[in-house]
């Protein structure tokens, strides 16, 4: 029981901090200019609290969701409708047909979007003019342009990307096969939480009927290899093989500097990992070793293009906030279900599946990543494809909240 009473506490107060940082988002959605109005540095006639046209099929859907869960906790529906939700709840399909599905999904995505490949990105994206410049002078560091130089410290991707360049002659090749990756591990950290093959599959089809996740998946520029790592890091924490979980952590912030805003999104999820606890603690110390050396190589190798970017303004930190809502826009299903599903992971938790708080700490870590790189750099827009891991935990969210009952 001593037991119970801290970890019940750990789930209200992950739950009560998520709602939180969710409710600030969703409010600049429904009032745009609600923020910006209050930081912006110069006078300004915005009303802070004109709505969007978001605001009335959010509260709707989420009224409507909320409702729903509600009467079907408490018994009141009809009859046919309860055992329809009690029968998705507990349905389940065998390992064979879990494969064979995941490769019919993964095949008619790679089919829709193999001709991606072969679109001149230049046409698609300017900034792919800053990666070619840095790929010329690859590895060095020594171009005029700050942009230019800041694109050779993420070592890793760089290597990834002349790779697919110069051997297999299509820079978005590694991109696309990391996007598929990103989908698979998805699926496969979703079964990990859930116990359950078919929330793998539907966490797949959240995931690519993103817009977010479909219009990048093939981009060079915005690739997906720091999203593959992190989600690597994350579901090797509970195999065998857990010692990869830092080394692939290290890899992804290497890939992205901006990764490093999640390092603690993996601390709560070692921390509720089923695992022993001598496991934990070899785990946490491998991280300790990873930030240390990651804090060698920044201080001495990377500080002079960094000490250049690094800017603190409070007024930004607030302003990413409205990252979230005008990236959101171009996915509905996000926005309309966020808040029934933060309450439903937390009730979830409360029945026994305590990862559920995991994925709620996911959500709120990939959502307040963006406010705390604009609150020590303007050097970075905060762009859709930042969200991508966003997604994803909405995607292993509604599997995880689709696991068996019982």
């Amino acid at each position: 029981m001593s037991e119970q009473i801290p970890s019940k506490l750990v789930t209200y107060a992950t739950f009560l901090v998520t709602l939180g940082i969710v409710g600030i988002s969703i409010i600049s959605v429904i009032f745009p200019a609600l923020i910006i109005s209050n930081t912006y540095e110069f006078p300004n006639d915005l009303d802070p609290f004109e709505t969007s046209p978001w605001a009335l099929p959010i509260i709707i859907s989420s009224s409507s969701l909320l409702a729903l869960g509600f009467l079907y906790k408490t018994a009141k529906l009809p009859s046919i409708l309860h055992s329809g939700i009690k029968f998705i709840l507990n349905f389940e399909i065998s390992k064979k047909v879990a494969v064979i599905s995941g490769i019919v999904i993964l095949g008619l995505y790679i089919g829709i979007s193999f001709d991606e490949l072969f679109l001149d990105e230049v046409n698609q994206w300017p900034d792919y003019l800053i990666l070619q410049e840095a790929l010329d002078i690859w590895p060095g560091t020594d171009h005029s342009s700050v942009y230019v130089n800041e694109q050779n410290t993420r070592y890793v991707r760089m290597v990834l990307l002349d790779f697919s360049q110069e051997f297999i002659q299509n820079i978005k090749f590694l991109p696309f096969i990391a996007s598929i990756l990103v989908v698979i591990f998805t699926a496969l950290i979703t079964v990990q939480i859930s116990k359950k093959r078919f929330s793998g599959i539907i966490s797949m089809v959240i995931l690519l009927q993103s817009i977010t996740f479909t219009d990048f998946d093939t981009i060079a520029v915005y690739e997906n290899f720091w999203v593959l790592f992190f989600l690597i890091s994350l579901y090797t924490i509970q195999k065998k093989s857990w010692h990869l979980s830092s080394v692939s952590f290290i890899l992804s912030i290497f890939t992205k500097a901006f990764v490093i805003t999640y390092f603690w999104i993996n601390i709560f999820f070692i921390y509720r990992a089923e695992i022993a606890k001598k496991t934990k603690y070899l785990i946490l110390a491998s991280y300790v070793a990873v930030i240390s050396v990651t804090y060698f190589i920044f201080q001495n190798q990377t500080s002079i293009i960094y000490d250049q970017i690094v800017k603190i303004d409070f007024n930004s930190f607030l302003n990413g906030f409205t990252g979230w809502g005008n990236s959101m826009q171009l996915d509905p299903l996000v926005m309309l279900c966020i808040i029934p599903l933060t309450i439903g992971l937390f009730v979830k938790s409360l029945k026994g599946i305590k990862q559920s708080d995991s994925i709620l700490i996911m959500i709120m870590g990939t959502i307040l990543a963006a406010p705390l790189i604009s609150l020590v750099t303007d050097f970075y827009f905060i762009l859709p494809y930042r969200f991508i891991p966003f997604i994803v935990a909405i995607a292993i969210g509604i599997g995880v909240f689709l696991s068996k009952e019982n």
